[in-house]
């Protein structure tokens, strides 16, 4: 079959999504340590990531039945609108309230995004690309998943209001390019009430094979997907010795490269930022067109599946970074990569590929209950971790998520086996 070539909407989008995630991220990801700097717990820390990720994961639930019934741009703007005043929020409350609430807004106009860039690639993809079209869209995700927290903590390193500014110029920048180049996909739009297309999500929903697979891949799959995000920051801050991070960092790739990730601490010792090297971004962006094209022909539930298993490898090894030397966080974080850019992608793919075009916000909304179950959840694994560094072993956190992950593996498999898999469609 003969691959169908990309609109110019397509690469529009993907552009939007970078700048999204460069924000996002560039927040989110220092978020723990900024919360550590101004003297909150762990145990806060997790109230306010299992809030702001279900707020996060859930709004996209309905935002994609708006999207399907307004258009896709309109609603991105409307998320835009929501996000830049949140941005600019963090730059004045301190309260625990106000930094709740605060980050509850943007999770608001997160999730008011989410499922609008994704439903784009669904809409103008089709058999002959769909496999490439996403595996295009999650290195985008990536290079501003990278950038971002790379960014943003040079910038904290002189002032955390200079982090928050970053993030409100991107979101600056894709107003201008969605008012000026996004065009809308040609795609069937649907002329019905919210109510019903609420309805529908009820019906769809009301599948429950569907439902309960949904709920495993919050459980097994996001989870610990999303605590990988919340924790790895801090923990590489907190519990690595950076500086002789910064020297194994130096010793490979040179001081400019060793520098550029770090800063001087208070004694005059370099040490690594622990936001800047603690995601898999940097790997993905360069790998996952490649991981892509290798595995598009592969069945989607087993190749899932192997990408966890991966993954759990992965969270061993970030495990013995603490008690063995630093550098072996990366092979670790590399290991996660590679089972996220199976696993992910081809997740997303698989269920927006369970609908027709006209309804691919829909099932790409209810794809994102899912990742909100697994969101809300992940904040009992930094309690979790905040009770195993107080008793002098922060690296039990990592061998407990990759247990997490077996389990999860089995879990899946016996359900598929059991109640069986579900059929992609072809048009």
């Amino acid at each position: 079959m003969q691959r169908t070539r990309f609109p110019a909407v397509f690469w529009v989008a993907n552009a939007i999504e970078v700048l999204e995630r460069f924000a996002y991220y560039g927040i989110y990801m220092g978020f723990g340590i900024y919360m550590e700097y101004l003297g909150y717990s762990r145990d806060q820390l997790g109230i306010i990531q299992s809030l702001f990720l279900l707020l996060s994961y859930m709004i996209p639930v309905f935002s994609g039945t708006f999207a399907d019934r307004y258009g896709f741009k309109k609603v991105l703007i409307v998320s835009y609108l929501a996000y830049l005043p949140s941005i600019l929020l963090l730059l004045l409350t301190r309260s625990f309230s106000g930094i709740a609430l605060t980050m509850l807004s943007i999770g608001l106009a997160a999730g008011i995004f989410k499922p609008l860039i994704a439903g784009t690639i669904r809409a103008v993809t089709d058999a002959s690309n769909k496999t490439l079209g996403f595996g295009v869209f999650y290195a985008m995700v990536n290079v501003g998943a990278t950038f971002g927290p790379i960014a943003a903590g040079r910038l904290r390193a002189i002032s955390w209001a200079y982090a928050f500014l970053a993030a409100a110029v991107a979101i600056c920048l894709m107003l201008i390019i969605t008012i000026i180049f996004y065009k809308e996909p040609p795609r069937r739009l649907q002329p019905v009430s919210t109510a019903s297309k609420l309805r529908e999500i009820y019906v769809a929903l009301s599948d429950l094979r569907f439902s309960i697979f949904l709920c495993l891949l919050g459980v097994f799959f996001w989870m610990p997907f999303w605590s990988f995000f919340n924790l790895l920051a801090v923990y590489i801050d907190a519990n690595l010795d950076t500086a002789r991070l910064y020297n194994q960092i130096q010793s490979v790739l040179g001081t400019s490269v060793a520098d550029f990730f770090s800063r001087v601490d208070q004694y005059g010792t370099r040490r690594i930022l622990g936001e800047t090297v603690s995601h898999d971004g940097y790997i993905i962006m360069i790998c996952q067109v490649l991981v892509s094209s290798l595995i598009q022909a592969a069945r989607p539930i087993p190749a899932f599946l192997v990408g966890l298993a991966i993954a759990a490898l992965g969270f061993v090894v970030i495990g013995t970074a603490a008690t063995l030397t630093p550098w072996l966080v990366f092979i670790g974080i590399t290991l996660f990569a590679i089972g996220e850019m199976i696993t992910s992608p081809r997740i997303q793919e698989y269920i927006t590929w369970l609908a027709p075009k006209e309804k691919a916000g829909l099932y790409m909304g209810s794809n994102f209950l899912a990742t909100g179950i697994g969101g809300f959840a992940s904040g009992i694994y930094t309690s979790i971790y905040g009770h195993v560094e107080k008793a002098g072993h922060p690296e039990y956190i990592w061998y407990i998520l990759a247990c997490h992950l077996l389990i999860g593996i089995a879990a899946i498999y016996l359900f598929t086996k059991l109640a069986g898999q579900f059929t992609e469609r072809q048009e």
